[in-house]
């Protein structure tokens, strides 16, 4: 399956705010963005050019895109999805983005990242409702319980993850059992859960042109 295999950091860098992409790096002085918040590239501590009404839009997208380590086609069909669903497009766009089994992983602090969230759950070390689910895009709604397997809860990684995340904090929207090592998403996340500093209007004039 395709994905971005280069280094993250400069990702975070071409947004000029952080991504969290890199777990607890993001946390520390060793972040990109507190050493050096610039574009990447040799141009990057040059004059930067005026941004116009389409860069402004674009780099939204690319943001909330980054963020969350969806492809371009992998995006689009879900922004098809909330324009289809009833209510603002926007707020239904970051909805169902948080509602992905692989952010609510890393949300309920089983991972440091997305991206190690979706290797836990290509792995087979997630359970949804007791089953086994290995699909990172598969949906998760209110009441669904999501725990790691027993056999995996001795996992370094795993267990290293909820640690740190006590002091990350969890979603009100979710509740954690960290002994347990289970959550479960108590209502479907509102737009004042969205902590990121997201314009998704900026998102849906962008494909509406």
């Amino acid at each position: 399956m395709a994905r971005y295999r280069g280094p993250v950091c400069r990702l975070c860098r071409r947004e000029g705010m952080k991504l969290f992409l890199k777990g607890e790096r993001c946390y520390k002085e060793k972040c990109a963005i507190e050493r050096r918040n610039a574009p990447p590239g040799q141009h990057g501590m040059g004059r930067r050019r005026k941004v116009r009404a389409y860069g402004l839009q674009l780099r939204e997208k690319q943001k909330l895109r980054r963020i969350y380590g969806l492809l371009e086609g992998q995006f689009r069909r879900t922004f098809d999805e909330a324009n289809r669903r009833k209510g603002v497009t926007g707020e239904n766009l970051l909805q169902l983005l948080e509602l992905r089994l692989d952010n609510i992983v890393y949300s309920l602090g089983f991972a440091t990242s997305r991206t190690q969230a979706r290797q836990l759950v290509r792995h087979g070390h997630i359970e949804v409702d007791g089953r086994r689910v290995n699909i990172p895009s598969a949906r998760v709604g209110p009441g669904v319980e999501i725990g790691v397997r027993e056999k995996s809860r001795k996992n370094t990684h795993i267990s290293e993850a909820v640690e740190f995340a006590q002091g990350r904090g969890i979603p009100a929207w979710l509740e954690l059992d960290a002994e347990a090592f289970k959550g479960k998403v108590l209502e479907n996340p509102v737009r004042e859960d969205i902590r990121f500093p997201i314009q998704e209007q900026l998102i849906v004039e962008l494909y509406s042109r």
